[in-house]
């Protein structure tokens, strides 16, 4: 699958199944049937035997799920109430197109217009119960008829290609790491190497806790998209990372300190393999690490992202160039590990 592909399927978290029976298949054909499983969390692991001996178990590990809404009821007017599925600004929502319900029906996120709000509306960023799905519906037994409680909506967003090589997308967060694994499981390694696609990150990281115990790796890399902040007047010590400089590579965030060997490791090879990278310079976010790094007897850890302007969002920003930065180190780590 291309990245197109891959930001364009609709899974939001808890509703992965499209984007799950894809890669299955294709992990499949890469690694064979008899290595590869769903659990019972709806990760899909993939396991590949190392063509030497005596070197460490490696889990490399992205998510597939994405910050979508969910439906939660419906005014009398034939609006849908909903809420977000991880955290999206509600500034960034007015307006915005998206697809509701399994019947991917059309809607729109309103909310009061402009020139209608009181003093005391525009001095406030407006929450979610201030906010609604329009989907036409004539009134309320109409609207749940159609997306009834608990029905999903995503972002309904083109992936477009703009500028000198850089892409507009929903989902970049984590479609990068998953594209790149992709790619990855399709060669071959000295070590062992299990590939975990995993569920439900955006909502807690709850599936790559029950994948943790299971793979119980001796060291994880993994990949991820994270929040660029490049623009504006960011002095350079709070930029996080910046999107067209490379692969970010983390020695914090908010739920892991990662182990200074390994991170250290990371930066020499792509310094040796003339592989773009920088530091991720803000200790921002949480992600899947953690729960491999304390798992069981715990994992040496650590994450690899894409930088991302406009994150959590139907718009987000990437570098194709950090893209293949991304999964260029990723290859040299497990190529020398």
């Amino acid at each position: 699958m291309d990245l197109k592909q891959l930001c364009e399927i609709h899974a939001p978290s808890g509703s992965e199944n499209i984007l799950r029976r894809l890669i299955f298949d294709e992990a499949k054909e890469a690694c064979g049937a008899e290595n590869v499983r769903i659990d019972r969390m709806g990760n899909v692991l993939c396991r590949k035997k190392g063509t030497g001996v005596g070197r460490p178990h490696v889990c490399v590990s992205a998510h597939m799920d994405e910050v979508g809404f969910i439906v939660m009821g419906a005014t009398e007017e034939g609006l849908l109430r909903f809420r977000p599925i991880g955290g999206i600004d509600p500034r960034v929502v007015i307006s915005k197109r998206v697809l509701v319900g399994e019947g991917m029906l059309p809607g729109v996120i309103g909310a009061i217009a402009i020139h209608l709000q009181t003093r005391a509306d525009r001095e406030k960023v407006l929450g979610y119960d201030s906010l609604y799905i329009d989907i036409g519906a004539k009134d309320r037994s109409e609207a749940l008829e159609k997306c009834p409680p608990g029905s999903y909506a995503c972002f309904d967003a083109p992936y477009t290609p703009f500028g000198e090589g850089f892409i507009c997308a929903k989902a970049l967060d984590d479609r990068v790491g998953c594209y790149n694994m992709l790619k990855l499981l399709r060669e071959s390694y000295p070590g062992d190497v299990t590939f975990a696609f995993v569920t439900r990150e955006e909502v807690g990281m709850r599936g790559s806790a029950g994948a943790a115990y299971a793979i119980q790796p001796d060291l994880v890399i993994n990949l991820e998209g994270t929040a660029a902040n490049d623009l504006g007047e960011a002095d350079n010590p709070f930029e996080v990372c910046c999107a067209g400089k490379g692969v970010a590579i983390s020695f914090m965030d908010n739920s892991s300190v990662y182990q200074r060997k390994l991170y250290q490791k990371l930066t020499r090879l792509a310094q040796i393999n003339q592989i773009a990278h920088q530091p991720k310079r803000g200790v921002t976010a949480v992600n899947d690490a953690a729960n491999y790094q304390r798992a069981a007897g715990g994992a040496l850890a650590c994450t690899l992202s894409v930088p991302c302007r406009y994150i959590h969002s139907g718009a987000s920003v990437c570098s194709l160039a950090d893209v293949d930065a991304q999964y260029a180190l990723t290859r040299a780590f497990l190529l020398n590990a």
